[in-house]
């Protein structure tokens, strides 16, 4: 069973919706899910290029659709908003999605509108930036020098208080560790790698790695080519991107390491053109697509990884630190 700690799908649901489909999930992705394994993960609500210029306008549309997808698909869908939903969704053969937020540019400085993707929504996650700089924090793209700002640090507080995961995936440098040293639980970044291995600005320092292991966090490997091999990007496959989860497992544990795949081949062209200059599906080789996820385990299985080790990757060290982080009102 695999977790993906991130995943763009719900743009998908967004593009197709406003074009007239329903029941995208199932009729595009489910048996191709189930298939390789995944039982859910993190869906974010992303602001895709060039819809970026307006967000708060493109907020309201994917928040629209995917509440109309979960609760349109309720046999096959179930909702993540304590740790028991994973366990009734696994014995309901249903398929587990955690709300997430991947950036808030559209909720200004107004901290207090978590409340309602909290409350409303069911988000249970949130970074505070894509690659903009927004009112809250700095990403990747932004000002080196700037970090968050005072409405960016009470976010950060404002999400622990309503026990929401805090994800530094995107961040710069000066954000993260603004972030990590605000933070008083685990921290996670949910689609990054090793800078060491591809020195890509998306990638997390040796440093920055074992500030999240040591918060309790977890890191989730991104199937993004650059990501993978910066140099090399055109011949990276499966086998490359495992090299980063050995670097993690050697570095600070196999523990800290989970699933963020990116997938991002059924993403609109004009979307990826938006921000890539090649738009072909953006992928390592052998891990391109959702039915591609075997080939992960079978290499963890030729490097050598056990079994136990392979199902902490896979899914159970992100349900440990999604248990300690929203809880369960049940326990």
């Amino acid at each position: 069973m695999v977790f993906d700690c991130h995943s763009d799908l719900f743009t998908d649901v967004t593009v197709k919706m406003l074009k007239g489909e329903k029941d995208i999930i199932e009729n595009h992705y489910l048996d191709e899910l189930k298939n390789a394994g995944l039982i859910g993960g993190i869906y974010v609500i992303w602001i895709d290029p060039p819809y970026d210029k307006c967000p708060q306008k493109r907020v309201k549309q994917v928040v629209d659709c995917l509440t109309k997808e979960i609760n349109s698909n309720s046999d096959i869908i179930h909702q993540v908003k304590e740790f028991s939903d994973f366990e009734k969704a696994l014995k309901q053969n249903k398929l587990s999605v955690m709300v997430g937020m991947e950036g808030l540019s559209y909720i200004g400085e107004d901290v207090d509108m978590l409340h309602y993707f909290h409350d409303v929504v069911g988000a249970r996650h949130a970074s505070l930036t894509w690659n903009e700089q927004n009112a809250l924090a700095t990403g990747v793209g932004g000002d080196p020098s700037r970090g968050l700002t005072e409405a960016g640090k009470n976010a950060i507080r404002k999400l622990e208080e309503l026990k929401m995961l805090v994800d530094v995936s995107h961040a710069n440098e000066k954000s993260f560790w603004d972030i990590m040293n605000i933070a008083t639980g685990p921290v996670i970044a949910s689609h990054s790698n090793v800078k060491a291995l591809s020195n890509h600005r998306r990638n997390l320092t040796d440093n920055q790695i074992k500030a999240i292991a040591e918060s309790g966090g977890i890191i989730g490997i991104n199937g993004y080519r650059d990501f993978v091999d910066y140099k090399n990007w055109q011949k990276a496959n499966v086998k490359d991107l495992v090299n980063h989860i050995d670097y993690i497992a050697d570095l600070v544990g196999v523990e800290h390491i989970c699933c963020g795949f990116d997938f991002s081949g059924f993403i609109d062209q004009d979307c990826l053109s938006a921000f890539l200059e090649d738009t072909s599906n953006p992928n390592v080789l052998g891990l391109k697509e959702f039915k591609d996820t075997p080939n992960l385990i079978k290499e963890l299985q030729n490097r050598g990884y056990t079994q136990e080790e392979i199902e902490n990757i896979g899914y159970k060290n992100a349900f440990r630190v999604i248990k300690k982080v929203i809880g369960d009102s049940q326990i």
